[in-house]
């Protein structure tokens, strides 16, 4: 193999590895107590009872990541 090669070789493995920790950080469970979950959704209750009930469901970080992309753009794309 020349080096040029063995470059995109390492970069695809490099990728593959980010992808993979990206992946297994945004999908694990969370780990806050019941206790967490009401103080948060208290917090919320300014935001709307929708929002704070949604404090209290067990979400990953990329669910959690898409609600506040959803409430900063109010469900709007515009």
């Amino acid at each position: 193999m020349n080096d040029k090669n063995t470059n995109i070789v390492i970069g695809t493995l490099i990728a593959v590895v980010v992808v993979i920790v990206v992946f297994g950080i945004l999908t694990t469970p969370e780990d806050r107590t019941f206790g967490q979950k009401i103080g948060d959704a208290v917090d919320n209750l300014d935001e709307g009872v929708d929002d704070a009930g949604r404090e209290l469901e067990d979400r990953t970080p990329a669910q959690r990541i898409g609600d506040e992309i959803e409430d900063a753009t109010d469900g709007n794309s515009n």
